[in-house]
Order: structure tokens, then sequence, then C-alpha cells
């Protein structure tokens, strides 16, 4: 047997619509669930064989809250996922180099995956936590989607570049190792390459390697920054050694001297002062 988990809210809202245009063209027979409404992923997989398969439908944001879900849960088939997101980070980077859009097995990346702590809560997350500009972007584009608006991420991140981000100083440890910088403008911990709807703060990290990257942005001012920014959709940002630094960890923790957003896999947390990453 086939289950299909669609997430009701991902595409901008047309997550059934979506997974129901792609099941039209199935000759297989499949049962089609809405993963909000499943209330109990541990009597879910109790009712799930072997020889069944899982294909989720969503984005980066439904496979982060399937992972919360379900990281303490067995689970006895394969799994796997259909981007159907406005952002669709995670695919972008384990797609298959055929163009065809198929369901991709993704059992492997369930498994191990990093956690973040933030204000004493706990959560798994599939490609990265951004802190500063970044969760900025995030806790603006919330406010915007609230009001009925459209969102645009890159203008939202060059406006606050240039008027309305205050940078910070950061105290960053990486297994052990304690590193200081001032004016920090953004400081992410990933665990894939792309977050943010294309963007590639840690262009060399590699998921499943066992290490996180942590990328920070630091010691520019605005105008010298607004230069470098444009280039994290390439990567090429990290060209620009005396602005921006990547460590690369199992254990780290990012404190900010002033509270500013922080994102988890695109979810806003406001008002944090630190997160500690593991892997």
């Amino acid at each position: 047997m086939k289950f299909v988990l669609y997430n009701p809210y991902s595409g901008g809202g047309a997550g059934k619509t979506l997974a129901a245009s792609y099941l039209s063209d199935q000759a297989e027979s499949y049962e089609i669930m809405d993963i909000t409404e499943i209330s109990s992923y541990a009597d879910f997989f109790e009712g799930i064989n072997e020889d069944d398969e899982i294909i989720i439908f969503g984005g980066d944001g439904t496979l982060n809250r399937f992972v919360n879900d379900t990281y303490d849960v067995s689970k006895k088939c394969p799994i796997y996922y259909y981007p159907s997101g406005t952002g669709n980070d995670f695919y972008a980077e384990v797609k298959p180099e055929s163009e065809t859009k198929e369901p991709i097995l993704i059992t492997e990346y369930l498994e191990n995956t990093p956690s973040v702590t933030v204000k004493g809560n706990t959560y798994k997350f599939i490609n990265g936590v951004g802190y500063g500009i970044d969760g900025y972007c995030c806790e603006v584009g919330d406010k915007l989607h609230a009001e009925g608006k459209s969102v645009n991420y890159t203008s939202i991140a060059i406006k606050g570049l240039l008027f309305h981000y205050k940078p910070v100083n950061a105290k960053v440890i990486v297994d052990g190792i304690e590193y200081n910088y001032k004016k920090v403008w953004i400081a992410p911990c990933m665990n894939g390459k792309y977050y943010g709807g294309g963007m590639i703060p840690a262009p060399e990290q590699k998921r499943g390697s066992g290490e996180l990257s942590l990328m920070v942005f630091h010691g520019s001012g605005k105008l010298k920054t607004l230069m470098i920014f444009p280039g994290i959709f390439k990567g090429a940002h990290v060209k620009h050694e005396k602005q921006v630094t990547v460590h690369k960890g199992r254990d780290i923790t990012v404190i900010f001297d002033e509270p500013r957003a922080l994102q988890v896999d695109g979810e806003t947390i406001l008002e944090v002062e630190q997160y500690h990453a593991t892997i």
C-alpha cells in the first residue's frame, strides 16, 4: 500500500491540489492523508507494513514538521518526498540529475538529523538554522503574510541591510573553541547547502558528513555588506574571507549581545539571544 501525506498549506495553500494532480496520473491506488490531521505518528506507523511506501508532498517546512514529529518513532517502510512547497531547498540539494520530477527516496536523510536548542526548546532541522538578518527576513515575511501581502525576501533583506537591521557582536563556540566577532550580520548553522529559497550560505557543506557548517558574515559596514551579500545566492560570498568566516564542527553555540529573530527551516522564533546546534 502507498500512503500520500500532503500539507494543505504548502505551495501557497495548494498542497492538496498539487498532490491530487500528481496522483491523477498514477495507475496505482493510494491512500491520501492530510499531514496536519495526524495526531499520533506512533499510531500511524503502527499500522504501516515494511512493504508499504510513504510519499510526503510539501516543502521544507513540511519536512521539518515531519522530522520533529517522528524522530523518536520507528519507521518500518521507505519514505519518499515530492517537492510542492514555495521553497524547496532540500530538494534542490538532493534531487536526481534527471529533469523528471518524481518522488525521491529520503529515508536516509531523516536519520541522525541535527538538533538545535533555542529558549530551552529543542528542534530537529533539515536544512539550517538562520540567525541574524535571515531571521529578520522571516520575521518581516510572517507579518506581511498575516496582512495578506506578497512577500519578497530579497527585497526585505536589502531594505534591512540599508535601513532597518542593526548588526550585533557575537561569541561563537565550535567544538569547545571560542571565537569573537564584531558587527555580525548573519550567523547560520547549516546541515545542507541551501536555505531561504536558494541561498547558499555554506557551499562546501556536505549533508550526511557528520559535521555542521557555521557561516559568520561580520565586520563590514552597510554598503560593503550590500555589495557582498548577493553572492550568497551563488555561494560566492565565501571568497570575501575578511568578511565571511566558515567553521565546521559537531557542537556549535552562537551568542549575540542583543536578541534577534531566528529561523529553523523557515519557522521563526523571536527575541533569541543564543542557539546551540549539535549533530
